[in-house]
């Protein structure tokens, strides 16, 4: 599980970017902090994965956080979740180290992503002795495989990428069309459309198992798994 610290000011805002957090597997909120100076405190006495970070807190903000952080040469990746929209803020602290700027308000769907790609990268550094060219690329985004083929008629850009996100977090083992629908949320038939269009743009592999009665069933597995 990736430990993560909340660091917000607002206690409303917090408790829902805990459930958020929280809704995605992987992920365990072990504390929330309230302004900078308090979660500094927590880290120096905890093992914390990923800090969910806003900007704009008394006592100490965002920004000097995690230039504490940095000057104390704790290597802790920081998600900034704020209102803060300054590009000098914004500039600051992707310098700092920043894995990832969400500006207030902000889609669900939004935070998944970037909390999917960050178990993605966690996984294939904290997992793997060493490291290809396209691992690289998935973990900086630069390999968008997807970006030559139209979306199909009828597929929906955010329901494709959850889909999409969960094969790859699961890249060890093989997946059904129906794991895919209780964990994302839709109906079985939905999920083996988007993994058969996966299938058809090469990003995920098609396995049949053939058992001793009934019709075989249909495993998908992320290309590189």
């Amino acid at each position: 599980m990736i430990k993560v610290l909340i660091v917000e000011d607002d206690p409303m805002v917090a408790q829902l970017n805990k459930r958020y957090v929280e809704c995605i597997n992987g992920f365990q909120v072990i504390a929330i902090a309230c302004n900078g100076e308090d979660a500094l405190r927590y880290v120096k006495n905890s093992t914390i994965d990923l800090i969910i970070l806003d900007i704009y807190m008394p006592k100490m903000d965002g920004v000097s956080f995690l230039k504490e952080l940095r000057k104390r040469s704790i290597k802790i990746d920081v998600i900034l979740v704020t209102a803060a929209r300054e590009a000098e803020n914004i500039d600051e602290v992707l310098k700092l180290g920043a894995v990832d700027y969400l500006i207030k308000p902000f889609e669900f769907e939004r935070l998944k992503h970037s909390l999917d790609n960050y178990l993605l990268r966690h996984q294939l550094l904290n997992n793997k002795n060493q490291i290809e060219q396209e691992d690289i690329d998935r973990i900086t985004n630069k390999q968008e495989k997807n970006s030559s083929y139209p979306l199909k008629k009828g597929l929906h850009k955010n329901t494709l990428e959850s889909i999409r996100n969960f094969v790859r977090n699961n890249r060890k083992q093989a997946v059904t069309s129906e794991e895919v629908a209780e964990r994302i949320g839709v109906s079985r038939v939905t999920a083996r459309r988007y993994l058969e269009y996966l299938v058809s743009i090469q990003e995920v592999k098609l396995e049949i198992e053939y058992g001793s009665t009934g019709r075989p069933g249909h495993l998908y597995r992320d290309i590189h798994g």
